[in-house]
């Protein structure tokens, strides 16, 4: 049987039935492709000896500016704020006094099913009733070395000043507004809210506590031009991207006496929810209702090879849910979310920005991970408990791509044998 290689090329297409797509990878299970090579994606190892109580959306890793100050992550879910470090095998409680329980699930009211069989004449329009209540998804960010953590069903913005050895719960910041559903943090150190009104509100510059606008304060606000709900804020070389389930805003520091100018870059490419962006520099990327897009000085769609397959078959009620992360290591973003048949983050795609290409792979991973250069990342699984990354066997990534090789004359591919190399 005369053997003939074919060189596959890397990553996971799915824009064709299997006779359109011969000579492509058509699925993936916990691999991935970089620079020629394809090797396994690390497992997760049991990071904490007891379970957090709730389901965690939102992670943030702190460090003291003390020297030598410890690493700590603050980790927030619907119900609860965590923190831990690295020597510590379990969650210590910093929730703050009268934080409000939110929702561990997304729900939906009305649509299909709802009324009675037969009522109304036929052919006459229906009023769209249906009302999906969010799970909640807390967004945090840095406001000098402490973090800064909004949950959009309790409203507050609240501050933690690192002390895990008392430990000091986080306490609500000072005169900042509570009609909030997101915060971030300029690069120029000014703290916003993001309210429930379509409101973007800043504090003045270096302090979270001074919001009145003055003569001598640059506190300020501005009434975002949108249908849609406002989402979240992720700070990028050059400004602030302010996101609605619609559109995105460019959020620019300009000096007096207007101290911010905000723009709308982007028409129709919102974001799926609040977790679903991913930021590196000046680079950021996010997962919209049917597409990808990222941002790059402008907003340009990503061509997606797996896009019927992820979109196709996604759980949109629990859309609330849907994370996303960058990593940098390897030149990916990932993207977790709810398949149709699940109810909690079962899938990931993933986007090698440097070469171009889409690998899918399962998931358990109910909060985004928390991740630097140095430390493994770390996520809360299904259970409640926090996993941190570790190798999958010594030399993992130095596992060499060899062509697969097709038999005979028919139209079987089978993927040549790997090869470990110390």
């Amino acid at each position: 049987m005369n053997l003939s290689v074919i060189d596959l090329p890397p990553g996971v297409s799915r824009k064709g039935t299997r006779d359109q797509e011969k000579g492509r990878w058509r699925d993936s299970d916990l691999v991935r492709f970089s620079e020629g090579n394809v090797g396994p994606v690390p497992g997760w190892t049991a990071r904490t000896t007891s379970a957090m109580t709730g389901k965690a959306r939102a992670m943030l890793l702190s460090r003291s500016y003390a020297t030598g100050g410890p690493r700590t992550i603050v980790i927030v879910t619907h119900s609860k704020v965590y923190a831990l470090t690295p020597s510590a095998v379990a969650p210590v409680d910093i929730t703050p006094v009268g934080f409000a329980t939110g929702r561990a699930d997304a729900t939906s009211g009305g649509g299909y099913g709802v009324g009675n069989y037969g009522a109304g004449l036929y052919g006459t329009p229906r009023i769209d009733n249906v009302n999906v209540q969010d799970a909640t998804m807390a967004t945090i960010d840095l406001f000098g070395q402490y973090p800064v953590i909004c949950s959009p069903d309790d409203g507050k913005i609240y501050e933690w000043q690192l002390d895990i050895s008392t430990p000091t719960k986080a306490a609500q910041v000072t005169n900042a507004p509570t009609n909030c559903v997101a915060c971030a943090v300029t690069a120029e150190g000014h703290l916003v809210a993001l309210l429930d009104n379509r409101t973007v509100k800043w504090s003045h510059q270096g302090t979270n506590t001074n919001w009145t606008a003055g003569a001598t304060s640059q506190a300020g606000s501005y009434l975002i031009q949108s249908q849609a709900r406002l989402m979240c804020a992720k700070r990028v070389r050059g400004g602030l991207l302010i996101f609605t389930e619609n559109d995105v805003h460019l959020m620019t520091y300009v000096g007096s006496p207007f101290w911010f100018r905000i723009d709308r870059v982007g028409d129709n490419c919102g974001v799926i929810s609040r977790g679903a962006v991913a930021v590196s520099d000046d680079r950021a990327m996010w997962m919209s209702d049917a597409g990808f897009f990222s941002w790059q000085g402008g907003v340009v769609p990503v061509s997606c090879e797996v896009a019927e397959y992820v979109f196709g078959d996604m759980n949109r009620v629990q859309r609330s849910k849907f994370w996303a992360m960058t990593n940098a290591q390897e030149n990916e973003v990932e993207f977790h979310y709810c398949s149709s048949a699940s109810t909690e983050i079962d899938r990931c795609v993933v986007f090698n920005y440097l070469e171009g290409h889409w690998t899918i792979r399962p998931s358990a991973c109910a909060a985004p991970a928390s991740r630097l250069q140095s430390p493994p990342a770390v996520i809360q699984d299904r259970q409640g408990d926090a996993r941190q990354e570790g190798p999958a066997y010594p030399g993992h990534r130095r596992i060499r791509k060899r062509p697969a090789q097709a038999r005979g004359r028919g139209r079987r591919f089978v993927p040549a044998r790997r090869r470990h190399h110390p």
